[in-house]
């Protein structure tokens, strides 16, 4: 039996950027599947939720694409009716979204990039949680879980807008889990720190960055075994944090990154 038997799971950003190693989004799909819960794979890319898609349909799983905007909430009202109309119940949702686009130091981040990432940061969050919360309230059940970052409590002073918008989205998420558990909804936050994925990696090397030297030099920055995690690390978070096993957690900002924050204090 799997740890997520019978569940419906959306997870907004259930595609990726392309590169040479998994997102956090197709990760944690691919974990919940493989945990049996039925997903429903959302990305602004129809092809890569459909790649998503067709990885966990050759292992067997269950799941489907839908390509959204995940700033725009009327799109996401209707989606969340058309998974009721369809599957009648959403058990957890998983956030997944976030870009750093133009960011920099608080003196020279742009007034367009600020507005962006946080639009982008947050706002997807928010209609996500909108639309399906009241669902979950009448169930009397659901777990949301919503990716931060550990810039949010690092210094990150070349992104300041991102580092802002990841320490709003834990503010936000504290607020979800307590307006919402007396309704037995839980909701908490994973603060993944330096990882081996696309969306970390291609962007600097696209830029001009040697692949090698720039993990090298990530890598030794991580205190656990000086190196950076997976996006499976993430995914296997993200399982428990919406299995049964984590049924009295809620309102907690969860770190995966190799002691990164322990050693920030």
């Amino acid at each position: 039996m799997g740890r997520l038997e019978g569940k419906i799971a959306i997870v907004v950003g259930g595609g990726q950027t392309p590169g040479e190693t998994i997102g956090n989004g197709r990760a944690t799909c691919l974990r919940f599947a493989q945990e049996k819960a039925h997903v429903v794979v959302v990305d602004r890319s129809l092809e890569s939720a459909q790649k998503t898609v067709d990885m966990i349909s050759s292992e067997g799983g269950l799941s489907q694409a839908h390509q959204m905007d995940a700033t725009d909430e009327i799109a996401f009202q209707s989606l969340t009716q058309e998974i009721l109309q369809s599957l009648g119940k959403i058990d957890v949702l998983h956030n997944n979204v976030g870009i750093g686009t133009n960011d920099s130091s608080p003196l020279r981040v742009s007034e367009e990039a600020w507005d962006h990432i946080f639009s982008v940061n947050l706002k997807s969050a928010l209609f996500a949680c909108k639309a399906v919360l009241p669902v979950m309230r009448d169930q009397g059940f659901g777990v949301i879980t919503n990716i931060s970052s550990v810039a949010a409590l690092a210094g990150a002073a070349s992104i300041s807008a991102y580092k802002a918008s990841k320490a709003a989205l834990n503010a936000y998420t504290h607020s979800l889990a307590m307006s919402n558990a007396k309704y037995g909804v839980r909701a908490n936050v994973i603060m993944p720190g330096l990882m081996n994925t696309p969306m970390a990696i291609e962007g600097y090397v696209a830029a001009g960055r040697d692949r090698d030297e720039l993990i090298q030099k990530r890598d030794a920055s991580v205190p656990l075994g000086a190196k950076m995690g997976s996006a499976w690390d993430v995914a296997n978070a993200a399982l428990f944090l919406a299995s049964d096993e984590a049924k009295f957690i809620t309102g907690v900002n969860l770190p995966v990154d190799g002691g990164q924050s322990a050693r920030i204090g």
